[in-house]
């Protein structure tokens, strides 16, 4: 095993971009006003066993399921698509858990650990070595943490009506984000232009 800084910055770069954080803080503040208390350290830790068990023991753990990583992200891309729906209408679909569960669901899996994510880490796991992966992660889990506590701020910064509006942009975005994910499992090709 080798540590190679090229490949902690390259494995970095990608999860981040994949488990865009940033994006989702108009989701975690949405959570977060249906008064849902979200534990920032419990939803990393969850987070980051979701993905470091994808890194070491991935597609034979979804075989033993019997289930491709493609049928895994479709499930994934209707669950991204409920959230959406729910930003983007104002309605509840997903009933937050009365006992504590800190927004396990739908903070860690599947916005942070998600399909996108794990499919991404099987396909580094391909290109780099298992130790840069795991640090790049451990890295990317700092942030994911740093974002959580720091959403009361943004809260803040943006006011109510801030809020509202950032919360439809992003129910859109993450609409079409499902939809991607879905088409790109299915093999389904929309024509381009009219």
């Amino acid at each position: 095993m080798q540590i190679s800084l090229l490949e902690i910055l390259a494995a970095f770069m990608v999860l981040f971009a994949i488990i865009d954080i940033p994006g989702s803080i108009p989701i975690i503040i949405d959570i977060k006003s249906k008064g849902v208390k979200v534990h920032s350290i419990k939803v990393t830790l969850v987070s980051a066993l979701i993905l470091l068990a994808f890194l070491l023991i991935g597609s034979p753990l979804l075989r033993v399921f019997g289930i491709d990583v493609s049928s895994f992200a479709i499930a994934g891309s209707f669950i991204i698509f409920l959230l959406a729906m729910e930003m983007i209408l104002g309605i509840e679909i997903f009933k937050q858990d009365a006992y504590g569960g800190g927004a396990i669901f739908p903070i860690a899996f599947p916005l942070i650990a998600g399909a996108g994510s794990i499919t991404t880490i099987l396909s580094l796991k391909a290109e780099y070595q298992t130790i840069n992966i795991l640090i790049a992660l451990t890295l990317n889990m700092i942030v994911v943490y740093l974002v959580l506590r720091l959403t009361s701020v943004f809260e803040k910064l943006l006011g109510n009506g801030g809020l509202q509006i950032l919360r439809k942009v992003f129910g859109v975005i993450l609409l079409s984000i499902s939809i991607k994910l879905f088409l790109s499992n299915t093999g389904i090709v929309l024509p381009h232009g009219m």
